[in-house]
């Protein structure tokens, strides 16, 4: 079972309680607690989709409009029924949208099972989001666990159930299925496991426009990995180096080869969606006339989120996270500062940067030793505002989650 022997053990990743001995590859078999972990969320997260279903039906809608006919949801829908290239939005800017923004894994996935008798495109949309979201959680667990225990990997699990966008991992988003992708690179990067690591950040490539990151942690460890070891690294590192992020970047040259422009053409039809890479000057143009919008809590919550998703990373750095985990947060919480977009959205980028829980989970799990009683009514405040919060977003704010 050992890959590498006991001196070769990678610096980048600590030794703490709930890691294996130094030199011993980690197991896929599930970890002591998980189930205990994964019921917990999963009683969080049927009970705000139980929610959003329960106020369509009382507003007269149908049952599954909010969990798989809304937003994007619809144009991912369209493509596994349709096909690319069939569908255009023109919005009241006189922006042209096309459906070659969107990622196409999911919809593919999607087309594949809508052949299975009885199966809707909705349902069969639903059914993949929902049991990545599980694949996800017991990901997120196991790299809680590896890192630093049953009791941080428990808390990291509850808090990422009650995220106040964590709605968004019932609904029929590609979020679920390029964090189960991401989370199980990166437990395979932590163990070594380069081809695996390799062949799930590819396919998380192929899954949202950020799923570079990924492969950015892959190619970084990677290359530290050759430095540290001087060029003498094993086949399978090269592999799964080279494959990581060919996902993502045939997805962006058949797009550009499409639409005319190899290089540039997928950033053109996502700059309909305004999303362009400003340093943040969008950002501060928006934060300073926020008060001007009526966008109720929606945007105050999507400030909070992301200033704290900033904080959290200052932390994450300073407790000296493995390399793999920094990446790949650094990569995703980039383009949530720098790069212009609907505000709202934001939160909602960075649900797969689950290492910003980390220092979060720690501070819970010494409050409930210290204060048992406070940390019981913080979980259930927090789950409260998720839960209704999230109903909200996905039912009654005129605002893409």
């Amino acid at each position: 079972m050992s890959t590498f022997s006991p001196q070769r053990r990678d610096p980048s990743v600590p030794e703490r309680p709930g890691l294996p001995a130094p030199g011993e590859r980690g197991r896929w078999a599930c970890p002591p607690g998980a189930r205990r972990a994964l019921a917990l969320f999963a009683a969080v997260r049927l009970a705000g989709a139980a929610l959003v279903v329960a106020v369509n039906v009382l507003t007269g809608r149908s049952v599954l409009k909010g969990l798989a006919h809304s937003w994007d949801s619809v144009w991912y829908l369209h493509i596994a029924t349709h096909g690319y290239g069939t569908r255009v939005h023109i919005t009241d800017s006189g922006a042209v949208q096309t459906d070659w923004a969107f990622f196409p894994l999911y919809p593919a996935l999607i087309r594949v099972l809508d052949h299975v008798p009885l199966l809707s495109p909705g349902v069969a949309a639903l059914l993949i989001a929902w049991t990545a979201t599980a694949l996800a959680a017991l990901g997120v667990y196991a790299i809680g666990y590896r890192l630093h225990g049953r009791a941080v990997a428990t808390a990291m699990v509850a808090l990422w159930a009650v995220l106040p966008h964590s709605v968004v991992l019932t609904l029929a988003y590609t979020e679920p299925l390029f964090i189960a992708l991401a989370v199980w690179s990166l437990y395979a990067l932590l163990d070594h496991r380069w081809p695996t690591a390799g062949v799930l950040a590819g396919l998380a490539g192929l899954t949202r426009p950020n799923g570079y990151a990924a492969a950015a942690a892959v190619l970084g460890v990677a290359a530290l990995e050759v430095v540290r070891r001087r060029g003498r690294v094993p086949p399978g590192l090269w592999a799964g180096a080279c494959v990581a992020p060919l996902g993502w970047t045939a997805y962006l040259l058949l797009v550009g080869h499409r639409t005319g422009d190899l290089l540039h053409g997928y950033f053109q039809v996502q700059s309909a969606w305004e999303s362009r890479f400003d340093l943040g000057l969008g950002t501060l143009r928006f934060l300073a006339t926020m008060p001007l919008f009526d966008g109720g809590i929606v945007y105050p919550v999507a400030l909070a989120v992301v200033a704290a998703g900033v904080l959290l990373f200052g932390l994450l750095c300073r407790d000296r996270a493995p390399l793999a985990l920094v990446l790949f947060t650094a990569a995703l919480l980039l383009p949530v500062v720098a790069v212009s977009g609907p505000f709202e959205s934001k939160p909602r980028f960075l649900l797969p940067a689950f290492p910003l829980l980390i220092p979060a989970a720690q501070a819970l799990v010494r409050m409930r030793r210290t204060n048992p009683d406070g940390a019981l009514r913080l979980c259930w405040t927090l789950a409260g505002f998720s839960l209704l919060y999230g109903t909200y977003v996905a039912t009654f704010a005129n605002h893409s989650p």
